[in-house]
């Protein structure tokens, strides 16, 4: 896929909306615009009807039901939903730490502190293993029956480590915590239809499953909802929940999206993924530079994640020297700016130095052999150039 002139291999930050998504959705900013909570007229039944509609399409996704799904504005909105609802609303109770994993997204540890220094909880990391997995023997070690959440990447957005949810969830029930998953990554990488079996709360987000931008979806457990404090007040909207108007036309993109997924060419779709995605890497390897690759292999892996550390190279001047022909990340886009290696890369094991030569290409449905096999010429031609310069500056 191309945006331009730019092959696009950033799937993991944003995808580019289904144009079968964006079709379903046009209709509700034209025709069909009626406020959904305007409930003294057949527009605004209409309206509601098509979230809901919506919310049963995203329940289905996970194996929820409907009246468990709250939208929200993406994954970061949920997951400040999810922690700050519960640590809020059980502050100053028995159950006073809070697990989470040491390569959660950035979001999750900025509520951690903000739970630690404005409600006294003992937020803890639980280590990961050289490839990204929690390793079962050490959350046992740190759960117990003053844990309140453990939360845990499904699927990790920088390295792409699918996480055995099932396993965790029989750890965190057994101590009578809450089990709370970012599964942002997940719709992509796998099924997901019995996620939420395993998960008490579950954060989505719209644009990393070829939905639209601005929408995402927490899901909480019908028996927990009463347990989480509300972060937005006002009119009691989505079971007193999250109050505001919601907005219909980027619930039908995401409600759509979710059927397209659960659809029988999802799992096609995905093989074809992972096959591209191997052959990126193949050919990667196969060059005369030193290239490894950061996280699991094979099915344990999100089918588009390639975690690429070029040794004795700089990930910023790989980047900055392939503009404008391509586009990848040094990791997740939601910690753009910050000038600091990769703390997911740092879990597992790599130095400053590799941590700084990491790449994360992730690559999408719509990515073609073509593009793999310019991108792979267009990265070498990189690395000559700049391993060229250095000599020159050395010389």
């Amino acid at each position: 896929m191309r945006i331009g002139e730019t092959i696009y291999l950033d799937h993991q930050a944003t995808t580019p909306v289904d144009r079968r998504v964006l079709a379903e959705m046009l209709p509700y900013y034209t025709d069909s615009f009626a406020n959904p909570h305007s409930l003294d007229h057949k527009p605004g039944w209409d309206s509601a009807r098509a979230v809901e509609i919506s919310a049963e399409q995203v329940a289905r996704l996970v194996g929820a039901d409907s009246d468990e799904i709250i939208f929200t504005s993406g994954a970061t909105e949920s997951n400040n939903m999810a922690l700050l609802g519960l640590g809020r609303r059980a502050a100053g109770g028995n159950r006073n730490r809070i697990l989470v994993s040491a390569t959660e997204h950035k979001c999750v540890l900025a509520v951690g502190r903000v739970l630690e220094e404005q409600y006294g909880y003992a937020v803890e990391e639980i280590p990961v293993d050289h490839q990204g997995f929690v390793e079962i023997k050490n959350l046992e070690q740190l759960i117990d029956d003053d844990v309140l959440v453990v939360s845990i990447l499904a699927v990790n957005n920088e390295i792409g480590t699918i996480q055995n949810i099932e396993s965790i969830s029989r750890t965190v029930r057994k101590y009578g915590a809450v089990f709370h998953c970012d599964a942002a990554q997940a719709p992509i990488a796998m099924p997901t239809g019995s996620f939420a079996k395993y998960a008490d709360i579950l954060s989505l987000s719209g644009h990393k499953m070829y939905g639209p931008k601005g929408i995402g979806a927490v899901i909480i457990a019908r028996g927990l909802q009463a347990q989480l404090e509300p972060l937005i007040y006002g009119g009691g909207q989505q079971n007193g929940l999250r109050s505001g108007t919601v907005p219909v036309p980027l619930c039908v993109g995401m409600g759509v999206a979710a059927d397209l997924l659960t659809g029988k060419d999802a799992d096609e779709t995905r093989k074809e993924l992972r096959r591209r995605r191997d052959l990126f890497v193949k050919r990667l390897k196969e060059s005369s530079w030193r290239v490894s690759e950061n996280g699991p292999q094979g099915d344990a892996r999100h089918p588009g994640n390639a975690s690429i550390c070029f040794a004795d190279f700089s990930a910023h001047d790989i980047l900055g020297a392939l503009q404008p022909r391509l586009a990848a990340s040094m990791g997740s886009a939601c910690t753009s700016g910050i000038p600091e290696p990769s703390h997911v890369l740092r879990a597992i094991g790599l130095d400053q130095d590799a941590a700084e030569a990491s790449v994360r290409f992730s690559l999408g449905f719509s990515t073609t052999d073509e593009d793999v096999e310019e991108a792979v010429d267009l990265i070498g031609a990189v690395l000559e150039r700049l391993s060229k310069a250095e000599l020159m500056r050395s010389a």
